[in-house]
């Protein structure tokens, strides 16, 4: 094991408005403060009274799934957890997934795809 799930992270138009709607269908709390994630417009977490957060993240372009349909898949992203970002990294690549940006060295997460191309994020805990 090389990480722990922190977060499931859902693209959408309006974070406010669906992390409130999670929020009546989990309860919980909405914007947290946390200090692992920077809350503003275009983000907001729901942390659940389960200790599960789901994070929403605002996507301009935004095209919602249509089950079944595969033209319009399902959408969202994995942040996990780690300690060390760079062993973490190597890990990742080792077992066969691929960078999509570093980033600048400064930020606390780097982006990756797993194999069948879904993106993740590291996140340095």
């Amino acid at each position: 094991m090389i990480a722990k799930l922190q977060c499931v992270v859902l693209d959408c138009t309006d974070v406010g408005e669906l992390s409130r709607f999670y929020q009546s269908l989990l309860g919980g709390v909405v914007n947290r403060p946390d200090p692992r994630w920077s809350l503003g417009e275009g983000w907001a977490t729901l942390h659940t009274d389960g200790g599960f957060v789901l994070a929403f993240q605002r996507t301009e372009d935004y095209r919602p799934p249509r089950w079944p349909d595969s033209a319009h898949p399902q959408q969202f992203h994995l942040d996990l957890a780690v300690e060390d970002l760079d062993r973490a990294q190597e890990d990742v690549l080792d077992r066969g997934g691929t960078l999509l940006d570093e980033g600048d060295g400064k930020r606390s997460w780097r982006i990756f795809a797993d194999p069948a191309g879904h993106p993740f994020c590291l996140v340095r805990d």
